[in-house]
């Protein structure tokens, strides 16, 4: 299943959300994302659809396994993509934001081959 960029965010948002909390709501994912709560219930709900996320009966937001596991590795690709970065001499906060945008158009091919070079060159 190919997600777009968009859809990526908010499942990444919403595992990052769930690890602090069991309690995601969609005016958390909004102000996390800083988009309006009619935009995240639309982006929500097409996840819904492809099965990644499900609402509970207390209408807060949960990943289904599916879901977890992508935002896993979208996640990972975040956080190996910020340190390589940081690694490199770049500050948090921007090494962060390029991770974010990078995050979501590196193929897995060159993600495995970095997470090798930093494993290798204890970097990660």
């Amino acid at each position: 299943m190919a997600l777009q960029e968009s859809g990526e965010m908010y499942l990444e948002t919403i595992y990052v959300l769930s690890q602090k909390s069991n309690a995601v709501r969609g005016i958390d994912i909004a102000d996390y994302l800083g988009y309006s709560k009619p935009s995240v219930s639309r982006a929500v709900g097409l996840l819904k659809d492809e099965g990644l996320v499900k609402k509970d009966s207390d209408g807060y937001y949960k990943l289904t396994e599916a879901g977890e596991s992508l935002a896993k590795c979208i996640y990972e690709r975040h956080t190996v993509l910020t340190k390589l970065l940081i690694n490199l001499g770049v500050d948090e906060k921007t090494a962060s934001e390029d991770a974010c945008r990078v995050e979501h158009y590196i193929s897995d091919k060159t993600f495995d081959a970095i997470k090798a070079h930093m494993k290798q060159y204890g970097a990660g």
